[in-house]
């Protein structure tokens, strides 16, 4: 069993969190902050992020808040925010992939991909992997994927990764969510094959309020979605308690590389180990979505 009391001082310790701003990233930055951690502030709205600093600094956490404007949907803008973080600051240690963005109508990136493989996957794996080199100079760093409970129900469209043929967003959106499972427990697997000093760890929210469901509602002008959340509300536990597995991944000294955790009652509740995706173990899966992903990154 978790107990966050466990949770000691994180100062020192530098962290990087993608979509800090709002939700899940804010809730978590506050925590790092109470704890003394030094946070970058990864925000797609370079505006909504210093209005997020600016709450979190009247707080007057003993942490410290370093604020990034960060876009997910371009592969390119990754590329470049990565180099300016490797010569900005001199060490890393914990990177929590925390952004993600939830079944909106087909869009695409900046490069052409489906909006959610682009951004819940393939940008987080792109930063993981220009960061990886800063991590490892790290003794017990970590990579921390922030996936969601339909991990359990999706799947993998080989014939059809970017739904061109045919697009349903919220397979889409588990096809992500799945993604960020196969890619963390891989990463990790990798790690140990070299024997790494960083491992990689997975989190999820259960039910949790966030921006991603009016996001969801406003972009597809949806009655009956808004008309579903608001029937499911009582099951909905708020952002700071949706925050707390990532919180767990990335800070408890006794979570070890290639664990989940989640809501103790998978949907709501304090954090507790949980599994992973049965379909994200099968290691010839891992490494085929790890193998297309790199060509798709490769071929900016």
């Amino acid at each position: 069993m978790v107990r966050l009391n466990e949770i000691k001082s994180q100062n020192g310790k530098i962290f990087l969190i993608t979509g800090a701003n709002s939700g899940l990233g804010y809730e978590t930055t506050k925590f790092l902050l109470e704890k003394g951690a030094t946070v970058i502030m990864c925000c797609r709205d370079l505006r909504k992020g210093e209005k997020a600093k600016k709450e979190l600094s009247k707080l007057s956490f003993p942490g410290k808040i370093e604020l990034v404007e960060l876009d997910l949907s371009d592969l390119k803008n990754v590329e470049k925010i990565a180099e300016f973080i490797k010569n900005e600051f001199n060490h890393l240690d914990v990177l929590i992939n925390n952004a993600g963005i939830m079944a909106p109508p087909k869009t695409f990136s900046k490069q052409g991909f489906e909006i959610q493989f682009a951004v819940n996957h393939l940008a987080h794996m792109f930063l993981t992997l220009e960061l990886l080199p800063m991590l490892e100079e790290k003794s017990n760093s970590r990579v921390v994927t922030v996936t969601s409970g339909v991990q359990y129900i999706g799947k993998i469209q080989w014939d059809d990764l970017q739904g061109n043929l045919k697009y349903n967003r919220w397979a889409s959106y588990a096809q992500s969510k799945l993604a960020n499972v196969m890619f963390g427990l891989e990463l990790n697997s990798r790690l140990k094959e070299r024997n790494s000093q960083t491992s990689s760890l997975l989190a999820h929210p259960g039910f949790a309020r966030t921006n991603l469901q009016p996001n969801s509602v406003k972009a597809n002008q949806s009655w009956q979605e808004e008309l579903a959340y608001k029937l499911m509300d009582p099951m909905f536990q708020s952002a700071k308690m949706g925050a707390l597995p990532q919180i767990t991944a990335a800070t408890w000294s006794n979570a070890k590389g290639g664990e989940q955790y989640g809501p103790r009652l998978n949907f709501r509740g304090f954090p507790k180990k949980c599994r992973n995706a049965p379909k994200a173990l099968n290691q010839t899966s891992r490494k085929k979505l790890w193998e297309i992903s790199e060509k798709l990154i490769n071929n900016i």
